[in-house]
């Protein structure tokens, strides 16, 4: 998965938006050899201020990156995807298709590592990107001391995201690990910062596909959040709420920063 959580600078909402779904979203992943699903996410202010805890290693300030969007990668082309990735964009701002008028929240690839349903007769998360759900909740877990990744992901399946996918919209849940790719000498340098470094690289990052609308449900997710808490396997470093962006629409651009 690439996962890039993003902020256009003031005043430059719409002209961000337009040029994200109206080209870079196409020119940027879409067309390369590897990738096969994406989707565009919206974080309005309302939905920000949900986010927790108040700081965060993953974003900063925590309410940073109003438009996540989220890319499926075949495993079989992993490499050649991002590596084509990595010199398509340095091509596209070389020939006046980047947009300098916005700052990186967030932005890593990250590794499948297992999913959990709500019903086992559900959208497959193959499909989950093309099935328009209608709200999307980012949890952010790293290790204890004393745990490692696989035992907190575990741990996690066995009891806290069972009980996530029995009482709430959450129909899907995905767990992805940091994808750590060797840096070769001839790769470009992207053209600006990626952001935060997301915190510890045993993380884990869920992506919880809900058929509801997130804020009326987000008390799950901070009971979820506590429960893992509770447990000391594992601690919440970054919970956030999204709502899918309507395509061929300025609809949110609007809202990003307003109360």
């Amino acid at each position: 998965m690439l996962f890039t959580m993003v902020d256009p600078h003031v005043g430059h909402e719409v002209a961000y938006n337009r040029w994200y779904e109206r080209d870079h979203f196409y020119a940027g992943c879409m067309i390369g050899p590897g990738w096969f699903a994406g989707a565009r996410w919206v974080a309005p202010r309302a939905l920000k201020d949900l986010r927790f805890p108040e700081k965060s290693p993953f974003a900063d300030p925590v309410d940073a990156g109003s438009y996540l969007s989220t890319y499926w990668v075949d495993n079989d082309q992993v490499d050649a995807a991002f590596d084509w990735a990595s010199k398509q964009v340095v091509w596209l701002y070389q020939n006046g298709r980047g947009f300098n008028e916005r700052t990186h929240a967030h932005t890593a690839l990250y590794d499948f590592a297992s999913v959990a349903y709500a019903d086992q007769d559900g959208v497959p998360v193959e499909l989950a990107l093309d099935h328009h759900y209608p709200g999307l909740a980012v949890v952010v877990v790293e290790p204890t001391e004393g745990t490692n990744r696989q035992a907190l992901q575990d741990w996690l399946e066995a009891g806290c995201v069972k009980s996530l996918l029995a009482g709430t919209p959450a129909t899907t849940v995905a767990t992805w690990t940091l994808h750590e790719r060797a840096q070769t000498d001839d790769a470009p340098a992207p053209p600006m910062s990626l952001g935060a470094d997301g915190g510890s690289t045993e993380r884990l990052v869920q992506l919880a596909f809900l058929d509801g609308e997130p804020a009326s449900c987000w008390p799950a997710f901070r009971d979820y959040a506590a429960a893992i808490d509770a447990g000391r396997k594992g601690v919440v470093t970054f919970a956030a709420p999204f709502l899918p962006t309507i395509v061929g629409t300025d609809t949110y651009t609007d809202q990003l920063w307003s109360r």
